[in-house]
């Protein structure tokens, strides 16, 4: 099965090691690549990918609306999103789904154990990596899930237009309350520019404090810390438990993500 990640940069990905990881567990012969797509060329590199007997890819940033614009049809999930981070090819029609909100859902719930009904939920974004983890959260009968942005107006947005699914709201940053929530999660790239975004301390006492990025001990991880969250978690354990679901989503094989975690936590340590 040839299989392959694009993105640019994607030199950093380590999709390749996870879905070869996924590929010995479950008896499954693939070669799987990373593929830098220029800015401007995602649809021609898609198309030549799929013309040389590629049968699935995953997508990274920045083209997630671009492969939600490229595939014929979409599930639940990338609908809602308006972005997909996985196309399998099925005969001549594009299938998209976006696998990160599950991802997120399966690493809380899952691996660290965490009960999502009836808690109160503060994101902090508005973007792309927000719209794909919003219906999967809600799914699991939050209580309310509260969207945090630089921008209101964007924020108040995007709460609107998951009203149909459950309880949200959306406000400006500088309106984070001091008063505690269960879970924060850190949906903004501020933390790749070594900035944490300027909110109420408060908010962080006794929360479990949830990174979707991974690999580093990010700006809000420390101030999480410092302001006495009780969980403290990067994206590891999303980005192996997406892949689990994208790769499943192809070979219809549930792979284990556990021991998965763990390889991937040693090799990137």
């Amino acid at each position: 099965m040839k299989l392959a990640v694009f993105g640019n940069p994607i030199e950093h990905s380590l999709s390749p090691n996870i879905h070869m990881l996924f590929a010995q567990q479950t008896n499954v012969e693939i070669e799987y690549e990373k593929i830098l797509v220029p800015l401007d060329g995602f649809a021609k590199t898609a198309k030549t990918f799929i013309n040389q007997g590629g049968i699935g890819f995953n997508i990274t940033v920045p083209f997630k609306v671009d492969a939600f614009q490229l595939a014929d049809q979409h599930s639940l999930n990338a609908q809602i999103a308006g972005a997909l981070n996985t196309i399998k090819v099925d005969g001549k029609i594009l299938i998209g789904e976006n696998t990160d909100g599950i991802g997120l859902v399966n690493d809380l719930t899952k691996n660290l154990g965490i009960d999502l009904r009836d808690k109160t939920l503060l994101v902090l974004g508005a973007g792309g990596a927000t719209r794909g983890i919003l219906l999967p959260l809600l799914q699991q009968q939050t209580k309310r899930i509260m969207i945090a942005n630089r921008t209101a107006t964007k924020a108040i947005q995007l709460a609107k237009n998951f009203k149909p699914y459950g309880k949200t709201c959306g406000f400006g940053l500088e309106k984070v309350k001091h008063d505690p929530v269960d879970i924060i999660i850190n949906a903004t790239s501020a933390t790749l520019d070594g900035q944490m975004p300027n909110i109420a301390n408060g908010v962080a006492k006794n929360a479990i404090c949830y990174d979707l990025m991974y690999g580093q001990h990010t700006p809000f991880m420390h101030w999480a810390q410092n302001n006495n969250a009780s969980m403290v978690v990067d994206g590891l354990g999303m980005l192996v438990e997406q892949a689990a679901a994208a790769f499943e989503f192809w070979t219809g094989r549930q792979p284990n993500t556990p021991t998965v975690i763990q390889k991937i936590m040693a090799l990137n340590a």
